[in-house]
């Protein structure tokens, strides 16, 4: 079994940044890919990031040119930078990791990003 947890959200003015943490830890499997996923209010849970094992970084046009994703493979870290932060980037941000080899998704609890004035 592999544990995810997020952490770093928080209450943010518009143009203020945060940066998210996602911890793994458990049976992690060699071959892996990890992601952010967002889900605000009353609406579907939406890619924000994916980075594969080779650390590159794939992001939804939205957030392109703002955030950016990196991991940490000695730490089992995944982090999600995220800079100038509009009113729509409020939602509650999900770390994600696959298996690559089976197919099988990983999920945490989520960590909570409010922008607001």
């Amino acid at each position: 079994q592999v544990q995810l947890v997020e952490s770093g959200g928080g209450l943010v003015q518009p143009g203020g940044s945060l940066r998210l943490s996602c911890a793994a830890s458990g049976s992690i499997p060699r071959f892996v890919d990890m992601g952010w996923y967002r889900q605000g209010a009353r609406k579907e849970r939406d890619l924000v990031a994916v980075i594969s094992s080779g650390s590159i970084g794939i992001y939804a046009d939205s957030v392109k040119g703002r955030f950016t994703i990196s991991r940490d493979n000695g730490k089992n870290t995944m982090y999600l930078q995220m800079n100038n932060l509009k009113l729509e980037d409020t939602a509650v941000y999900y770390c994600k990791l696959r298996n690559r080899v089976s197919g099988m998704d990983y999920w945490g609890k989520g960590t909570l990003v409010t922008v607001s004035s």
